[in-house]
Parts: C-alpha cells; sequence; structure tokens
C-alpha cells in the first residue's frame, strides 16, 4: 500500500499514549525529538512490564512450576511475534539481543572471527554506525581481512556504481545500515542484496532506523542477517533482535556461553542447544522481550504504513523550514526522499551550543556525531544537531523547533 493512500494518523489521540509527553520543562511543554536515539514509551508496554514483575517473574526453560511455565510461554510467544513482525520465517530465526550493537557483535565474532582471514574483504558504507564499522574493522585487525566502505554522493546517497565495482569475489559480508541516522537515508537493501549473492557474499542490514518507522520484511529484501534495538521503537531499553537465515544460524558457532544456551555438557565437551537459545546465553531480559512484542502490536496497532506517511511529512515540512535560511546547512537527501530526521548545522555555531540553546526552550535534539564519526569527517562537520520525529510529534512541534533555530541563530549571528 502507498503511504499517500493511508488514513492519517489521530497524532493527538497517539499522544495520550505516552505519559511523558505531559511534562513540562521550566514551564514550557516538551518537544522531544530525539527519536532516533530513544523514543518514548506508550502505557501499554510499561504495563506489560508491569504486569510481568507483579503476576509471573520467573526464569524461562528452568522450571516446571507455574510461574515457570507461564514466562517461558510469554518469553517464547514474543520471538514468534518477533519473527512475524519482519517477516522472518518464526522463532529459530529470532534471537534476543541487548541492542543492535550486541547484535552486530554476534555476527562479527560468532561468524566474522570463523570464516575470514587474509585476502578477504567486509564492504561497508560511510554512513555506517560506529557499531557495524568499529566491529568489523576491529574483527578484520583480528583475522587480515581487509575493510572498504562505499562512498556516498555529493547529496547523501550511496554511490551504486562504486558499490558494484567494490563488491567483488573476495567480499565475504557486506554491512549496510537501511536508514542513515545521520543523513536520513534510505538505502537500497534489495539491491545490494543481489550484488552481494552474486558474488557468494553475506549481507548484514541495520534496521535500527527503519524497523520502527515503516514495514519490514526480511525475506522480500533477502537479508543474511538483520537486527534492530527495542528503545527505537517504544520498546524497552536494553532489548533488540537478530535475525539470520536459519540455515546460517545453524552453521555458526556461539560466542557466549554458560546457562541456557548447552544441550548437553561434561568436563570435556559441550554441545548447543536448539536455535535461538544457543545464542542466548544466561538469563536474558525476559521482561523486556514481552514487552518488546508488545510494542510490536502497538505499533500494528497503529500502523506502520501510517506512522511513516506521518513522519514523511514532518521531515518534508523541517526540512522546507529549516533550508528557509542561507546559513542552516541540513545534510543529506532531498526533504521528500528521507526517512524522518533532519541533522543541520548553523553558521558559525557548534552543535553542542545550539542544542544546549534549544534546550533552554524545551527542545530536545541530539548533538554531536551520532556515532558516525568518519561520515562527519566526509561532510566536513565535527558534529551536528539532529532533529528525528516519530509517530507522536506535530507539526506545532516543528514550528516550535524552527522558532528555536530562529532565536540561536540571532544569537550567533
Amino acid at each position: 500500500m502507498a503511504t499517500q493512500d493511508v488514513d492519517p494518523l489521530d497524532v493527538e489521540r497517539v499522544r495520550a499514549d505516552f505519559p511523558i509527553l505531559e511534562r513540562d520543562i521550566d514551564g514550557q511543554p516538551l518537544v522531544y525529538l530525539d527519536n532516533a536515539a530513544t523514543s518514548q514509551t506508550p502505557e501499554r508496554v510499561i504495563d506489560a512490564i508491569s504486569e510481568y514483575y507483579r503476576s509471573y517473574n520467573a526464569n524461562v526453560h528452568r522450571g516446571i512450576h507455574q510461574l515457570s511455565q507461564e514466562s517461558s510461554i510469554a518469553y517464547e510467544d514474543a520471538h514468534d511475534r518477533i519473527a512475524e513482525f519482519i517477516g522472518a520465517d518464526g522463532r529459530e530465526e529470532i534471537a534476543f539481543t541487548l541492542n543492535t550493537t550486541q547484535a552486530m557483535n554476534t555476527v562479527a565474532y560468532a561468524w566474522g572471527l570463523n570464516e575470514l582471514g587474509p585476502g578477504d574483504e567486509v564492504v561497508l558504507t560511510e554512513m555506517e554506525h560506529h557499531a557495524s564499522l568499529v566491529t568489523w574493522q576491529q574483527i578484520a585487525k583480528r583475522t587480515g581481512a581487509d575493510c572498504k566502505y562505499i562512498p556516498i554522493t555529493d547529496d547523501g546517497y550511496l554511490d551504486m556504481e562504486a558499490a558494484a565495482e567494490l563488491i567483488t569475489d573476495d567480499t565475504q559480508m557486506v554491512s549496510v545500515v537501511h536508514v542513515s541516522n545521520t543523513l536520513g537515508t534510505i538505502n537500497p537493501v534489495a539491491e545490494l542484496a543481489d550484488i552481494a549473492h552474486d558474488h557468494d557474499a553475506y549481507i548484514y542490514v541495520d534496521g535500527a532506523q527503519s524497523v520502527p518507522h515503516k514495514p519490514i520484511d526480511v525475506k522480500a529484501m533477502d537479508c543474511d542477517f538483520f537486527a534492530f534495538s527495542g528503545h527505537k521503537m517504544c520498546g524497552p531499553t536494553g532489548t533488540g533482535a537478530m535475525y539470520g537465515k536459519r540455515h546460517i544460524l545453524e552453521e555458526m558457532q556461539p560466542y557466549l556461553y554458560g546457562g541456557e544456551m548447552i544441550l548437553k555438557v561434561d568436563f570435556d565437551e559441550a554441545s548447543w542447544n536448539e536455535l535461538p537459545w544457543k545464542f542466548e546465553a544466561g538469563t536474558q531480559n525476559i521482561a523486556g522481550g514481552i514487552a518488546l512484542a508488545e510494542a510490536c502490536d502497538y505499533l500494528d496497532d497503529i500502523g506502520l504504513e501510517r506512522i511513516q506517511r506521518h513522519e514523511q511529512q514532518l521531515t518534508e515540512y523541517a526540512y522546507d523550514r529549516l533550508t528557509e535560511h542561507e546559513d542552516v546547512e541540513v545534510y543529506g537527501p532531498p526533504g521528500d526522499d528521507r526517512a524522518g530526521l533532519v541533522a543541520f548545522n548553523i553558521a558559525g555555531a557548534h552543535a553542542h551550543d545550539l542544542s544546549s540553546i534549544l534546550n533552554d526552550f524545551a527542545v530536545a535534539v541530539r548533538a554531536g556525531d551520532h556515532c558516525t564519526q568518519p561520515l562527519h569527517d566526509v561532510l566536513g562537520a565535527s558534529a551536528s544537531a539532529r532533529a528525528s520525529f516519530y509517530l507522536y510529534n506535530t507539526r506545532e512541534e516543528v514550528d516550535m523547533l524552527v522558532e528555536a533555530v530562529d532565536e540561536a541563530r540571532q544569537l550567533f549571528a
């Protein structure tokens, strides 16, 4: 369904689901525009966490008593729900993690350390989050492999001609961010998957900035690995998921060892539990996993197509308003062709100073390199301010952002 064809979002009704949005900051209403870092949490997700601890708090798969059975069923059902949410074939393809970063490290250590060697290559992009870039960089140093980077064009897109040249028969892994958390660029991951597979390479997709905002189908994009974090999609912190094609996960060895991930062990040898449990060593964030499934239900009840369309409208409006002034530089593609964020700078002002001034107006944005320091080097900026939007943000809040930016512009003029 095209996003322009969906019904509009009832934002005021949505906002009522989020208690924190009722806060004032020094007598001014909170304008929360830092959703790419962490989204807010609706009441029903908070209730799901509370209900677990109030009613059936127990470890999973380790008891035959009633509470453990209830907890185990809810936890397993949560895996099924996450699999359904992103189009995976079942719980066997979904391992819960603390966040996208842990998922990235799981793939890098469990697969990369065993499979990469001198002469092998990992292809990334210049817009990668540190979670991907630094992890593969360090794995390459340990294995003797090389990292190569797909450049970006002047307008913030991936240079796909360069990608086709960089991905060769020496490439073993392509690691790409689905949506740039700085540029807002939506990368053609299915096309990159085709190129990678033509060279018998795997592709890992960082979905931290896409899963909360648009429908995802991992089978349609044909990625081999996919990961995302709960705290960016109305879920709890310390939750996330790693998707992997089942046949790959079955061949991979775990890199965290301990309870739950063991099938059989003696003093000399150990064998691993079935999927996905062999990648979930020790007691997990059970309440968080269950609440993450509730967050998926919440987003589906709202409608991801509706959320995506709402964010597109806000982002295009914010882009147009901010670029009215020559002393404001917005990074990345045009406003009508990007995800729901805008990173920008004001001439003569450091992003941290700008963010501090916006905070005086109760406008919360992020300032810094957004864990994309090499990308900022490419952009020629030490840092940027970033406003990122979600389902509960309004056009009026964009106006409040722009008014606060105008105040800052006058101060630094």
